[in-house]
C-alpha cells in the first residue's frame, strides 16, 4: 500500500509539474535570451568562469556535474527562450554557485554519492534475500534483512540531504532572476511556481523513501517476535 500510495502521489506531482512547465513554456523571455545565455550570465554574474554550459539529450535531464564542472541542459532548455528554460537553467546554475561557495549540504551530498550508488544497486537484492531466508527460518535471514535495511537507509538519507540542496538552488536562482531584472512581476511568479513543483518531486521521493524504510523496520521487528 505504501508503494502504491507513493506512486500515486508521485504521478500527481509529476503531472502537475509537466503542466506548469508546459504553461510557462508558452511565455517567452522578455529579452529573448535562451537557456544557455541565461545560464552563462548567471555564472558570470557570480564570478564563475570555469563552468561550461552544455546541451544533453533527454527530457528533464538538466543537472549540474560538480566533477566535470558542467551545467548540463536538455536541448529544449538549452535552446529555449521561455520562462521554463530560464528558470531551469538558473536553477542548475544555482548548484554551480553552491559548489563555488562550498555549500555544506552540496558537499555532503557529493561525498555520499559513491556509497549511495553502491547501496542503491544492492538494496533490493539484499532485502529480498533477507525476507525469503527469514521466511524459511534460516538463522542468517534476519541479519541479511537488517543489512538490506541499512543499505536502504543510506539511500533514504541521500534523498533527505538532497532536499536543502534543491531548495537552496531554487532560492539562489529566483533571487538572481529578480535582481538581474530578467524576470519581474507575473513572469517571476511563474518561475516561482515552476521551481516549486520541481522541488515537490524531491519532497515526495524523500517522504516515500522514509515511509518504506519505516515499513521495512516494522517487518524486521515482527520477524524477531
Amino acid at each position: 500500500m505504501i508503494t502504491f500510495g507513493a506512486m500515486g502521489i508521485g504521478f500527481i506531482v509529476q503531472s502537475r509539474l509537466k503542466s506548469v512547465l508546459a504553461a510557462n513554456a508558452q511565455h517567452a523571455m522578455p529579452n529573448g535570451m535562451s537557456g544557455k545565455e541565461v545560464a552563462e550570465k548567471m555564472l558570470h554574474d557570480n564570478g564563475i568562469y570555469d563552468v561550461q554550459v552544455v546541451s544533453v539529450t533527454g527530457f528533464l535531464t538538466d543537472h549540474y556535474n560538480p566533477a566535470k564542472k558542467t551545467v548540463n541542459l536538455s536541448a529544449e532548455v538549452f535552446e529555449g527562450r521561455s520562462i521554463t528554460s530560464a528558470s531551469i537553467a538558473a536553477h542548475e546554475c544555482g548548484h554551480a554557485v553552491q559548489h563555488a561557495k562550498s555549500y555544506t549540504w552540496l558537499n555532503m551530498r557529493s561525498a555520499m554519492v559513491p556509497v549511495t550508488q553502491i547501496a542503491s544497486n544492492m538494496t533490493m537484492f539484499v532485502i529480498m534475500a533477507g525476507l525469503i531466508l527469514t521466511g524459511l527460518k534460516w538463522a542468517m535471514g534476519p541479519n541479511i534483512f537488517l543489512a538490506g535495511i541499512i543499505l536502504f537507509g543510506i539511500t533514504t538519507l541521500f534523498s533527505v540531504v538532497t532536499l536543502p540542496v534543491e531548495f537552496d538552488a531554487s532560492r539562489r536562482a529566483l533571487a538572481w532572476l529578480n535582481d538581474s531584472n530578467l524576470l519581474q512581476g507575473e513572469n517571476h511568479a511563474r518561475a516561482v511556481t515552476g521551481l516549486k513543483w520541481a522541488a515537490m518531486t524531491y519532497v515526495v521521493s524523500a517522504l516515500a523513501s522514509i515511509a518504506m524504510l519505516l515499513y521495512y523496520i516494522m517487518l524486521f521487528n515482527r520477524s524477531r517476535d
